[in-house]
């Protein structure tokens, strides 16, 4: 257990920093409209029961 706690644990930690460093930066090599956030679009509320349940009161 004290090899898991000192060799691969840490190790894990590093890699995932690194995956994720490596995720983050790759926008600087996509085109300009690619690295923008998507848009966000309002979505509306709909009424209409979703279910064929009848709706019991």
């Amino acid at each position: 257990m004290a090899i898991f706690r000192q060799y691969i644990a840490p190790l894990l930690v590093v890699l995932v920093f690194i995956f994720a460093l490596v995720a983050v930066s790759a926008r600087i090599f996509l085109p300009s409209d690619m690295a923008a956030p998507a848009p966000i679009e309002e979505v509306g509320v709909s009424f209409v029961p979703i279910s064929d349940f009848p709706i019991v009161l």
